[in-house]
């Protein structure tokens, strides 16, 4: 990838924002010259959507795997950005992180770091791909793409694949300027970008296809028929978890193990969950019907398999249609 100063400023910029007011991973201390190359503790940072509680907790079976098998204690730090995320990453603050598939592409511009693995949703390989959609509330004038000009857009952030990158490239491709062309709110998250929606703050919502589908119905927040599907996107690479290549080799194969070694169900089976558990979906197949599975990561995830730096050019293919500021580095 290309080597992008300006995306480093804004990132350094976002991060140094987050340390002022305490939600930055840099806080961590230095490990004081120990004499062993493994770092005193491991720091996995997540991004929160509206309930930081939920979202920390679904990843505690996940970091209870990577602590039995690294022996190396290891602490969730939820980071109120992606960006802050990134600027950590490139201080060597945060070792293991998750986040879109497009803050990896940040990422990889301005820190030494490398995807080992990505959500698979059920137990079929490649099932953590997930869709962008356009929702609109039933009754709107919006039917396609194309009527998205000039209307009220919520997004969710500038630096969000679903949220925004994946929808203003299709924009772009409709001879839409999703800069000049409409009226964007970013709000933050995808949960907010759909409740804003229903509230008349924006004529339409675009955001990752399992908020609509699966996350804010099975919370209550929505039930079938308050929301409309317009725009449906190609498959994006599901969400990625991202290690720092500052961790030893040995380290670093350790972590792989333990995130793809089990699924949510062989995670219950070795006693990684107490707590954080539930039945096994429907949609995971009848060889799992009445299972308990644990809460395996914030997506509910079947398991997570392995990934490459190469599963997320599509990223790149966006960009090269974009050509925004949040795209565009120098070379």
């Amino acid at each position: 990838m290309k080597k992008t100063m300006v995306l480093a400023a804004s990132v350094m910029a976002a991060g140094l924002l987050l340390a002022g007011c305490g939600a930055s991973p840099n806080a961590r201390p230095d490990d004081g010259g120990a004499a062993s190359d493994a770092p005193a503790e491991l720091v996995f940072a997540v991004v929160p959507t509206d309930d930081s509680e939920e979202l920390e907790n679904s990843f505690l079976p996940v970091v209870a795997a990577i602590e039995e098998t690294t022996g190396i204690p290891t602490r969730i730090e939820a980071v109120s950005s992606n960006a802050g995320v990134i600027e950590a990453q490139v201080a060597e603050r945060v070792d293991i992180a998750t986040y879109g598939a497009f803050s990896y592409y940040l990422a990889a511009d301005v820190a030494d770091v490398a995807p080992i693995a990505k959500d698979q949703r059920t137990p079929e390989a490649g099932s953590g791909a997930v869709n962008s959609v356009g929702v609109v509330a039933p009754g709107s004038a919006i039917s396609s793409i194309e009527d998205v000009a000039g209307k009220n857009v919520c997004f969710t952030d500038p630096a969000s694949t679903t949220g925004y990158l994946t929808a203003a490239a299709a924009m772009t491709e409709a001879g839409i300027d999703p800069e000049a062309d409409i009226s964007p709110l970013f709000v933050g998250s995808h949960d907010v970008a759909v409740t804003q929606m229903l509230a008349g703050d924006c004529d339409i919502a675009f955001v990752a296809e399992t908020f609509v589908t699966t996350i804010l119905p099975d919370r209550g927040v929505i039930a079938e028929g308050d929301t409309e599907t317009v725009w449906t996107s190609d498959p994006i690479p599901g969400t990625p978890i991202v290690v720092g290549n500052w961790l030893s080799e040995e380290l670093r194969d350790q972590i792989v193990e333990a995130v793809t070694e089990y699924n949510a169900v062989t995670a219950f089976e070795a006693g990684l969950c107490e707590e954080q558990n539930r039945e096994a979906p429907a949609e995971w197949g009848e060889e799992y019907t009445g299972e308990t599975a644990c809460k395996w990561g914030g997506t509910g995830a079947f398991a997570f398999e392995p990934a490459t730096s190469s599963d997320y050019d599509v990223i790149n293919a966006i960009c090269q249609t974009l050509k925004t500021d949040v795209c565009r580095g120098e070379e």
